[in-house]
């Protein structure tokens, strides 16, 4: 059920009500009842994703049991057991078409007519969310990090709660786990900074990514019809889109998680404000960097094997990242890509360089136009297609904008002017910034312009989250 949907804002209070009304000595029955009421949400988008679910939670519980303590030779081999184990629905269920076909095409490339059949199963929401978070926990237990998780009704709601199920962010069990087994108080100030998560979060959605979202889909759907302009327009605002949508869902679901008590991971710091693509990510997508430096980078040796090996190891971990987000060559090709600027900025050292004034300003300028051509083919349904419109950037005849989209446009300008205004002021003048937040006058005034905008100009749908749907 999106946080964006007339539904939710009809749900929560009850949830919100339930949970506070348990007293704090009965915090099973709270636990239990989080778990319900996460096990509803979710079988709202289908019921039977929830057997994945719990099938994934209960392998890599009892991985956990099995596998801790220790790199003994058995246990080395146990945990590719359940690792294998913990993932397989993740790769039955989002890689099993992709790789039929292309196994089947290579085949047929060969004279060879041979194939298997394909799965007409829908991909359950938020698999790779919940089983990168799983299988984590099972790894940071393997590996000594954390002591195996013995109480089944801790761990069932550690991998279910319900903010952060479908989009994360991933959490790890030593920051989740130890706040599930405390006897929670409600704390107004938690609550109130959870209103505010809330409302910035549905304004980036619902006011930058779904107006942005409405001329992105316009352009890339037919951008045979746009000028250069157009298309170059259409890939810039999908860099937002694909931004506000995101951390949109983050602010939302770390909101929602303080008003209940609990504390989530921030997953975005105004990345768009980044001076070099490495540091870029580790802006971008916070909680799955981490996990695919702890999980693979490092255990291909880091940068701790030579050069050349540690250009092999960012290869691949960006590999495993474009594999994350979908079946696909689009998403291949972006993880490799950003895997490439990395090395680049590795060999001239570029990501060390601190710069100030213009000479920053045009890093983030390069860095932000480096990201966003990788968009292009991260949003292209094809690869040809993303070839296709990057040769659309030098052509001057077609429509610039269509008629319908002025207004979506203007609206999600507004939104963006606000967006850029915050983030430039809160990055490069934060003792302002705190001076003018401290201010309750302006807090609240603040406040009344995001729900004004959100009200007359967000678009009210309740329409999916981008990262949903990986």
């Amino acid at each position: 059920m999106p946080f964006n949907s007339l539904r939710f804002f009809l749900v929560f209070p009850v949830i919100f009500g339930v949970y506070w009304a348990i007293p704090a000595r009965c915090n099973l029955w709270r636990k239990l009842f989080l778990i319900l009421a996460s096990y509803l949400l979710y079988m709202n988008w289908n019921p039977a994703f929830a057997i994945v679910l719990l099938g994934v939670t209960l392998v890599t519980f009892w991985g956990g049991l099995v596998c801790g303590g220790g790199n003994e030779k058995g246990k080395r081999h146990l945990i590719w057991v359940f690792a294998i184990l913990g993932l397989l629905p993740l790769l039955v269920f989002k890689y099993y078409n992709f790789l039929n076909d292309n196994v089947s095409a290579g085949l047929s490339a060969l004279g060879l007519g041979f194939s298997l059949p394909g799965l007409n199963w829908a991909v359950p929401v938020g698999i790779s969310f919940f089983t990168f978070q799983a299988v984590g926990y099972m790894l940071d237990v393997y590996h000594g990090r954390v002591k195996a998780e013995r109480n089944l009704v801790d761990y069932l709601l550690f991998v279910s709660f319900f903010p952060q199920i479908t989009s994360g962010p991933i959490s790890r069990a030593d920051e989740l786990l130890p706040q599930i087994k405390r006897e929670n108080t409600f704390n107004y100030s938690q609550a109130v900074s959870g209103m505010r998560y809330l409302l910035w979060g549905m304004f980036l959605k619902v006011v930058i990514a779904d107006r942005a979202g409405i001329y992105v889909d316009t352009v890339f759907d037919s951008y045979e019809r746009f000028s250069g302009a157009g298309c170059a327009i259409a890939a810039v605002l999908y860099s937002f889109q694909i931004y506000a949508d995101f951390a949109g869902y983050s602010l939302m679901a770390i909101g929602v998680s303080k008003t209940l008590g609990f504390d989530l991971v921030e997953n975005f710091n105004r990345p768009y404000l980044a001076a070099s693509v490495s540091e870029f990510w580790k802006r971008w997508h916070i909680s799955l960097t981490r996990w695919l430096t702890r999980h693979v980078y490092i255990p291909l040796g880091g940068n701790r094997r030579g050069t050349a090996r540690t250009y092999l190891n960012i290869l691949i971990t960006f590999l495993v990242s474009g594999i994350w987000h979908g079946a696909n060559w689009t998403f291949i090709v972006w993880g490799c890509l950003h895997g490439l600027f990395l090395i680049v900025e590795r060999i001239f050292g570029w990501q060390r360089k601190d710069s100030k004034g213009l000479v920053k300003a045009s890093r983030v300028l390069v860095t932000f136009v480096v990201v966003t051509l990788a968009w292009v083919v991260f949003r292209s349904p094809s690869i040809s297609d993303a070839a296709a419109l990057f040769g659309r950037f030098a052509a001057a005849g077609g429509q610039l904008i269509t008629k319908g989209s002025v207004g979506h446009l203007i609206y999600c300008l507004s939104g963006l002017l606000f967006l850029l205004s915050y983030e430039s002021l809160k990055e490069y003048f934060p003792e302002s910034y705190n001076r003018l937040a401290n201010r309750k006058g302006i807090r609240w005034a603040t406040y009344l312009v995001l729900f004004s905008m959100i009200l007359l100009i967000g678009v009210l749908d309740g329409s999916s989250f981008i990262y949903v749907g990986f």
